[in-house]
Formats: structure tokens, sequence, C-alpha cells
């Protein structure tokens, strides 16, 4: 046997096996670079409540969508037992948090609870038996972090709950948007002495620690930590930080690959509802193009996992104060058109998520509406540009662009006029959705107009009775709105909110009828 061919042989099938395995194993690093680790949405309850059926059934369709996570801002509707103060009107029960976690366990789907522990707390924070923590007595948004033990013993408690009742690796601990830090005087010289960043991070460190002690890893918003970037270092490696960004340029808040240089693991939100969408706007195109840059950019960016966030409200809330600032009611500032609506953008995202190049909204519009409900080109495109007629706010009476609100009424009724005209051979009650934000836009804008002529430097006391029946038709009209409004979302959301909802669509639109009706 001639054994130099043989071990020439020997050598070159090591060589091809060798080869074979790095071109696999860099398949595969190439593989988990492209596809998110946890892939997920974000509930916000706050305001919208869901009914318990309603939960499961939209966890069915993120399960179906191949999510893996979700992200549950429960606020006031978690039943907290040593706390059950904080829970609101449409808390649910024990067993139905338990049983809605086990239906996504069941679903392959971890659920994810979001608890606020230093700004957005207004819900906690309104109660007399929490008002020590408070960091201003008036503007209830945010507690101090400076009352160090009593913040403990609170989180401590509310994170025990959540760790035993959820089955997620994670808990939320919010974090974002803290307007107010440095605020107080005990704030004011921590940060003359060592800066916000060390004012925050002690604070988010200290309840960090209390979520590892449960044997879970923080997760918390990004925006503030990368505002306030100096004492990073001192957060605990397990915390995972969430990018969200909502349309703006990348590294809006501040310099993101610098915490990643710390060892910081980054997961990136989006949003399909967010400012300055509300009942009579909805921004789908800066929504569509969110998915179309963000997506690409975080998978680029080496972020482990994307959540998709969903806001009802903005989180700024108007009060009724009783003598020292005791709350007697409060009520949220802007309120958006309810999930159910928005089935269109959660497709999407399952398509971006799943594509390596980033999703062309037109074209996706034009397919869905193929598949959806069964149009042809002609209503598809009419579809396509409701989604995508340009957004326009009134603002102190005035059009931001536009030259006068009727202008606005004529350009925008177009659009409406050919969209309520379709008919859609499926999915006839989602379609409806469509058609409802259309109506309750021109109904918006038909008060508004009023609305302006009622504020003109040239109104007189003689133009009441047309300003008057003119409001009394919007009012009328309001009543088919109200009802549309629960035909649809009947389920979805609890009737005792559904009524709510309404009421507070149309409360401007009361208060100056009554206004009006006095000056006859």
């Amino acid at each position: 046997m001639n054994f130099k061919y043989f071990y020439t042989f020997l050598l070159l099938i090591c060589f091809v096996a060798l080869g074979s395995s790095q071109l696999l194993a860099q398949k595969q690093i190439q593989t988990e670079t492209e596809n998110f680790k946890v892939k997920g949405f974000h509930l916000d309850l706050r305001i919208q409540v869901m009914t318990p059926k309603a939960l499961m059934e939209f966890a069915d369709e993120l399960s179906e969508l191949g999510m893996n996570t979700l992200v549950l801002e429960w606020e006031g509707t978690y039943p907290f037992e040593k706390h059950a103060t904080i829970s609101n009107k449409y808390s649910y029960t024990r067993a139905e948090v338990k049983s809605f976690i086990s239906h996504c366990e069941n679903l392959g789907i971890r659920v994810i609870p979001l608890q606020q522990t230093l700004g957005h707390v207004e819900y906690i924070l309104r109660n007399p038996r929490y008002s020590i923590l408070k960091e201003d007595r008036k503007d209830i948004s945010q507690l101090c972090p400076m009352e160090i033990s009593n913040n403990k013993a609170l989180f401590t408690d509310l994170f025990t709950d959540l760790a035993n009742m959820h089955n997620s690796d994670y808990i939320h601990i919010g974090g974002d948007e803290t307007y107010l830090l440095g605020h107080c005087e005990k704030c004011k010289k921590k940060v003359a002495e060592e800066g916000k960043s060390k004012l925050f991070v002690d604070h988010m460190k200290m309840i960090a620690d209390i979520v590892i002690s449960l044997g879970k890893k923080p997760v918390m918003w990004a925006d503030i930590i990368l505002k306030y970037p100096e004492a990073a270092a001192d957060l605990p490696k397990e915390t995972i930080f969430v990018d969200w960004n909502y349309g703006w340029k990348i590294n809006h808040f501040g310099d993101i690959p610098n915490l990643q240089k710390l060892g910081f693991t980054f997961w990136g939100s989006p949003a399909i509802r967010s400012h300055p969408d509300n009942w009579f706007i909805t921004d789908w195109a800066t929504h569509f193009k969110n998915q179309k840059e963000f997506i690409p950019y975080a998978r680029k960016a080496n972020y482990e996992g994307i959540i998709m966030t969903s806001w009802s409200t903005s989180g700024v809330y108007g009060f009724t104060w009783d003598v020292n600032y005791d709350v007697v009611d409060m009520v949220q500032i802007r309120n958006t058109y309810p999930l159910s609506g928005f089935n269109i953008l959660i497709q999407s995202y399952t398509e971006a998520l799943e594509s390596k190049d980033a999703i062309d909204p037109q074209a996706f519009v034009l397919k869905y509406a193929k598949k959806q409900f069964g149009l042809k080109k002609p209503d598809a495109q009419k579809l396509s540009e409701f989604i995508f007629f340009p957004k326009e706010l009134i603002t102190n009476g005035k059009p931001d662009k536009s030259s006068s609100i009727a202008v606005m009424k004529n350009d925008y009724g177009k659009v409406r006029d050919q969209l309520i005209l379709i008919n859609p051979k499926k999915n006839k009650e989602e379609f409806e959705h469509y058609k409802l934000m259309a109506d309750l836009r021109m109904h918006y804008l038909n008060f508004k107009e009023v609305e302006s002529a009622y504020n003109a430097v040239n109104f007189v006391r003689s133009q009441t009775p047309e300003l008057l029946e003119a409001l009394n038709k919007i009012l009328e009209n309001a009543k088919g709105l109200d009802n549309r409004f629960l035909a649809l979302n009947k389920g979805f959301l609890y009737d005792s909110e559904i009524k709510e909802q309404n009421f507070l669509r149309t409360q401007q639109m009361h208060a100056l009828h009554d206004r009006l009706a006095k000056l006859k």
C-alpha cells in the first residue's frame, strides 16, 4: 500500500471537513445575528383595558405570527395582594391573570410584566397611602428616588408578587421619561454633589438588584440612561436596555454604542401607536416607515430582541384636585383608537421581522388589501391613499399646513368618500375600523370648523343660532359614531370603558354646545 497517497487523502478529507465546519459555524452566526432572540409585542393597559377573552385571542394571534414574548404593562389592572390600593376599576382577578399567563405559556409566549419604578407612577401616587413617595406634591408623575427605604419596601413587595405570578426570565422596570430628576430639595442636593446620572442610576440599581434577587433579569427603557450615561457602569451587567425609537434619527437619546461597549444588551422598540395619534388621526405613514427603517437597523446593531410598542395614551394626565392637592380623579390627556383597528400594522411588523430586507410599505398595503380583503387593484389603491394620506394637526384652532379647516375637510373628504364606498369580499369587520376612523376624522374636522368660527375675532352673538344648528347636527351624528364604536369594540373592551371612551371623545363638543346654548 502507498502510504504517501493514503496520508495525502486523509489530509484532504480533514481540510474539507474543517472548511465545512467553519462554513456551518459562519452560517449559524449569520443566522443568529439576522434573527432576533426575542420577538415580542407590548400591551399598554393603562386605558382601553382588554377583556380576558380579548387578551386570550390576541395571544393566539401573536403565537400564529411567530411571537415569543409579550410585555404586559398592567399598571392599575394588576391585582396586587399586599397593595390592592393600586388596582383600578378595570383590574383583573388573580385567577384571570394566572389563566392568561398559562394560556400564553402553552402557546410558547413568555409574559414579561412591566412595572414602572420612577416616572409614570400617577396611578400609585394618586393614593394617600403613597404620598410620602412624591417628588412633587402637584406633579405626581414621579416618585422621589431619595426615599430609598420606602421605595425599596414598596417595590420589593410589588416585584415579589409579579415574579411569583409570571413565568418569564425578565421583569421590565420602566425608567423612561423621568422629567423631574433633581426636582425636590433632597434630589437637588444629590445632583449638585454627584450628578443626575448618579441620582438616576442609584435608584434604578436598587430596583434592578431587587429583580435579580428574585431570579429575574431587569429590562429598562434606555432614554434616560442614554441622556445621563456617566454612571451607567454601576448598573448590573444583567440589565437589558430597550431603545425605543418611533421614527426619529438613530441615537436620538444618546450614544448607544458606548453602552454596548460596557457589555449591556439592547433590545429595540418601534411603535404602531404613538404621538401624535389620537381618536381623530393615525400617522400610518410614520409607523410603516418606522418598521422599514428601525428594524433593519436593530438587526445590524446586534440588538437581541424587538418589542413592538402600542400606546393607548401618552401617559400624561389631567387632575381634579381637593385641598392640599389630594387627587379626586385623574383622566388621560390623549386617547388613541383601540388596538382592535391596527391589524395591518401588526401584520407588517411580522413581515419586517421575517424579512432580511426592509419592507416596502406601499407594496405591503396593496398586497394586504388583496389578501386580507379580496380587493382588486383600484380599491386596494384607494385603501393605500387613505393609509398614506398626509396627516395634519390643528393647533390653537389653525391647521399646521393648510390655509383653512375648510381646505382640510375638502382634501380629506375626497379620500374618505372613496374609502367608504369600498365593499371588501372578506374580513368586513376589520375594514369597518378604517371606515369608522375616516368618519371620526371628518366628524372632528366639522367640529373644529365650528369651534374656529366661535373663536374668530369677528364672532358676534348674532351668529350663535347658525353655529348652534351646525353643532346640533354634529352631536346627532356622534350618536351613530358611538354606536359603531360600540359594535366594533364590544367584547374587545369592557362595555363601561367603551361608554367612557365615547363620552370623552365628544366631551369638547358638548362643552361648546353648552356655551353656545347659553348665548341665545
